[in-house]
């Protein structure tokens, strides 16, 4: 369809984030990527779903692999939205979504408890309420956007400016991966797995969807010029972070559970409480979501640096590195694989594409680390 996302006057995009984020958390990049959502001042985040599997909110007996976790229980990710909230002063709404799958691809879910159907529920009134289209985030299973898109499918084709889903493999022809693992996972990677009913309706739909997969035939952790995986070497760069944010930071990748989980903020965390996940390498999968909708470029300067800058920043003298979308026909299978062609022709349907992995991910690691060291919290309440 080449829709575009329609700003508002303020020239913020609005955004709804629809998140597996828990607490303590189960992978601490969901814990980081929110982070983007309140910090480019860009975007205009309307609200937050938080997308759940009620097998990893408590250890399982005998479980498949899949729900196999060790570190359960946890439980939706409420304290750290709450604490983000806090950081930035702002009160951007949030809503737990359901926690079982769908049993089919048409399924409405209306017969789930009230509280997991707030999810939906808030994802649509902040659809009805939008004056312009709004883009929607994918970061876990598609659950919540295909259960809404089956209760009020006009709507969401009216004020649906791109679903952005970070989900899936990049295999062109539906190859299998060369990890027995993740071969054994429905639909062959994490966020498919979650919920296959839920990426196969989303993507048998019309409407707009934007796919950036995970993984590639060689694993999740590995280098396509489809897929958006890269990694920090490390994140010691947490240290000269804003103290607030910093904190945040500390607070969510040492697993911490104290009750003054906003007042703590306002002190000063240890960072040696974090000392194992910031010292070792930290995968990355949703900064090119980031990216595209906020319309920043990721660059390189003349004197060889590189940089994340604005979308009305000149470029010239610099060398944009490839973060984008290209129109493709999809095609998907009732296992929730998929394969892709790009295609001239107009489409609903686009996928992530990047040149050089290996550039990307320096150019990543520099331009980022910049990145969250410019972020800035609200100012602190006085003690």
């Amino acid at each position: 369809m080449g829709l575009t996302t329609a700003k508002p006057p303020s020239g913020r995009v609005p955004i709804i984030d629809v998140t597996d984020l828990y607490h303590p958390f189960q992978d601490p990049g969901d814990n980081l990527d929110l982070v983007y959502g309140f910090a480019f001042p860009e975007v205009d985040l309307r609200a937050v779903i938080l997308d759940v599997t009620d097998a990893f909110r408590r250890p399982v007996a005998n479980a498949p692999f899949l729900w196999h976790d060790p570190n359960g229980p946890r439980e939706p990710g409420i304290v750290p939205v709450t604490q983000l909230n806090y950081v930035f002063d702002r009160q951007v709404p949030y809503a737990v979504s359901p926690f079982t799958a769908m049993r089919t691809a048409d399924d409405r879910m209306l017969d789930i408890p009230s509280f997991q159907q707030a999810g939906i529920r808030l994802l649509l009134d902040t659809l009805e309420a939008s004056e312009q289209p709004v883009e929607i985030l994918s970061f876990g299973s598609t659950r919540t956007i295909a259960v809404a898109f089956n209760r009020n499918p006009e709507l969401m084709r009216r004020k649906v400016a791109r679903i952005h889903i970070s989900a899936g493999t990049a295999a062109p022809h539906f190859e299998p991966s060369k990890s027995p693992a993740e071969n054994e996972e429905p639909g062959g990677e994490w966020n498919v797995a979650l919920d296959p009913w839920a990426f196969i309706r989303l993507l048998q739909s019309d409407l707009p969807i934007a796919l950036y997969p995970c993984s590639t035939q060689d694993g999740a952790h590995a280098y396509g010029t489809n897929n958006t995986y890269w990694n920090f070497k490390d994140l010691n760069f947490f240290s000269r972070l804003d103290r607030r944010l910093r904190n945040y930071g500390i607070y969510a990748l040492a697993r911490m559970n104290r009750p003054d989980f906003l007042a703590c903020l306002d002190g000063e965390l240890p960072i040696e409480a974090a000392s194992d996940r910031l010292t070792h390498p930290h995968h990355v999968w949703e900064t090119a979501v980031w990216l595209n909708v906020t319309r920043r470029k990721l660059i390189r300067r003349a004197n060889s640096e590189y940089a994340i800058v604005p979308a009305e920043e000149s470029t010239a003298g610099s060398r944009v590195i490839r973060n984008s979308l290209i129109p493709c026909d999809v095609h998907v299978r009732d296992d929730g694989r998929f394969s892709f062609e790009p295609t001239g022709s107009r489409s609903n349907f686009s996928i992530f594409q990047r040149d050089d992995p290996a550039e990307y991910e320096a150019a990543s690691r520099e331009a980022f680390t910049a990145l969250w060291l410019s972020f800035r919290a609200a100012k602190a309440e006085p003690a």
